[in-house]
């Protein structure tokens, strides 16, 4: 029996001359107005259009979707819809690099219509940023699959772009989609759109002029894996300190070329003393291994860091340092108007106790009741509105305790910490260099201060402790590896347990 044939129906042109746009923006990024100005240009060009949002969860955790439809006047209004739906979307705009990789999974860019317009910067996401470790998405898989997955690909930093006009995304957004030729609107309705919203049009109008000639240069995105150059500084400085600067820099750069950046870190954080500190405990691993550039470059990198640990010192001098005021200024976009700027700090007792001197710090920490006492009365949240002379001038202070810092408590203990770590991996490194630059990199596990440093230099004992089962095997290097990686992947440790059972069995 045949089954019978369908008459073929013909595609009903209202429905063919719907054009249907989709943006993705988080908080701050100005998804409704950008929206707004499309349906504006919309209507005084002669088309009906209904624009919808559907919210996202705050803190970057979801981003809103923005969806406008619109159709040329006719004898009836046509019918929109209300959401955008996969395979159906004529114009996605992300304003974010990971928002571009959402759309394209939720299959809103299909190859055989959709014009994909997006800014290649990064908002971190929360489950990016929880990650103890680098917990930072892959790029190289967004660029790739957004050139695969659509039609048309219009793709770099318009964030930077509105910036360095004085104006914010939604306005290069504006000036891609109008330079992309997917709206068939002249580009001076595009203007007057946002003339008409009457703020801030002056520099709307200059990012959307620089985003609009980049568009239509049909510029792609930059190579994604290129770096970002690393700009230059000139040390400044009593001759004498210059000097000595300048031997230890070509001492360093003897040694490898990490060692210059971590010269210049563990200077900063003290003086050129410290430097020389810092020479002298890479020069072990170069003695050990002088052409092993991996574990040098390791060495380099985690013995300054683990130099420079994070003390309340350090954040006071940090937070008051003329870099960050003039940088939170351009960010704020202040002008001439006054920023008023409020610190967070949660001090628990032993910190205060830790930069005491090391003979009374200890005394201190051998009586719970007096340090339970201290604790009490200082282990609480504070605002200090560095704005204010008051506020600002307590910070100073503390950050100038860094002349100081050696005789301190906290500097004793991680001096012994650093020796204890350093010799470990410096053992190791005489019979297997490969996984003494594993141990190294454990480092990685510790940062922060308070509790984060805390939880992390539990993660990393127990991972320190758990490589001597592995020591002497021809895989320990994987093995060790294995370990960091899953306590940096997991804060809870469920999957540092995991893999601490796995070697136990079989080590025995």
């Amino acid at each position: 029996m045949n089954a019978p044939t369908l008459p073929v129906r013909t595609p009903d042109e209202k429905l063919q001359s719907i054009i249907k746009i989709a943006t993705l923006a988080v908080g701050g990024q100005g998804g409704g107005v950008l929206t707004g100005w499309i349906e504006s240009v919309a209507r005084a060009q002669g088309y009906a259009a209904q624009a919808t949002s559907v919210a996202g969860v705050a803190q970057r955790t979801g981003a809103t979707i923005y969806y406008i439809e619109m159709a040329p006047m006719g004898d009836t209004m046509p019918v929109f819809s209300l959401a955008p739906t996969s395979g159906d979307v004529d114009i996605m705009i992300a304003a974010e690099l990971m928002e571009a990789g959402r759309a394209i999974m939720r299959g809103f860019v299909t190859p055989d219509r959709t014009t994909l317009i997006a800014s290649t910067h990064r908002a971190l996401a929360v489950s990016e940023k929880m990650v103890p470790g680098d917990g930072i998405a892959n790029a190289d898989e967004v660029f790739e699959a957004a050139r695969l997955a659509s039609d048309q690909l219009i793709m770099f930093d318009l964030d930077r772009m509105a910036a360095e006009n004085g104006s914010v995304i939604s306005s290069s957004l504006f000036g891609a989609l109008a330079g992309s030729g997917a709206l068939p609107f002249p580009r001076a309705a595009f203007e007057d759109a946002i003339r008409a919203s009457g703020k801030g049009v002056e520099a709307s109008l200059r990012a959307f002029d620089a985003a609009f000639r980049r568009a239509q240069s049909g510029a792609d995105a930059p190579e994604p894996s290129a770096a970002t150059p690393r700009a230059q500084t000139t040390p400044k400085g009593p001759e004498p300190q210059l000097h000595a600067w300048h031997a230890l820099e070509e001492e360093a750069r003897s040694i490898a070329p990490m060692a210059v950046l971590g010269l210049q870190k563990t200077i900063e954080f003290q003086d050129i003393k410290y430097g020389r500190e810092y020479l002298d405990r890479l020069r072990r691993f170069h003695d050990l291994h002088p052409d092993h550039s991996t574990l040098l470059e390791a060495a380099s990198k985690y013995i300054a860091n683990a130099m420079c640990y994070d003390d309340i010192i350090r954040v006071a001098d940090l937070k008051t340092r003329r870099a960050r005021f003039d940088r939170i200024t351009q960010d704020m976009k202040s002008g001439q108007s006054p920023v008023y700027l409020t610190e967070f700090f949660h001090p628990r007792g032993e910190e205060i106790v830790s930069l005491l001197p090391a003979g009374l710090g200890r005394w201190i920490e051998a009586r719970p009741r007096l340090n339970a006492w201290i604790d009490r009365r200082l282990n609480r949240g504070r605002r200090v509105r560095t704005h204010r002379l008051s506020g600002f001038v307590t910070l100073y202070l503390l950050g100038g305790l860094r002349r100081i810092r050696r005789k301190s408590l906290r500097h004793a203990i991680e001096q012994a910490h650093l020796d204890a770590w350093q010799t470990a991996c410096l053992d190791l490194a005489k019979t297997d260099a490969d996984a003494a630059t594993e141990l190294l990199a454990c480092r990685r596990l510790i940062k922060g201060y308070s509790d984060t440093h805390v939880r992390g230099l539990s993660k990393f004992s127990r991972v320190m402790e758990a490589a001597k089962l592995v020591y002497g095997r021809d895989d320990a290097a994987q093995w060790i590896a294995r370990l960091r990686e899953a306590a940096l992947r997991d804060e809870k440790g469920e999957e540092l347990n995991g893999a601490i059972k796995t070697i136990q069995s079989f080590t025995g």
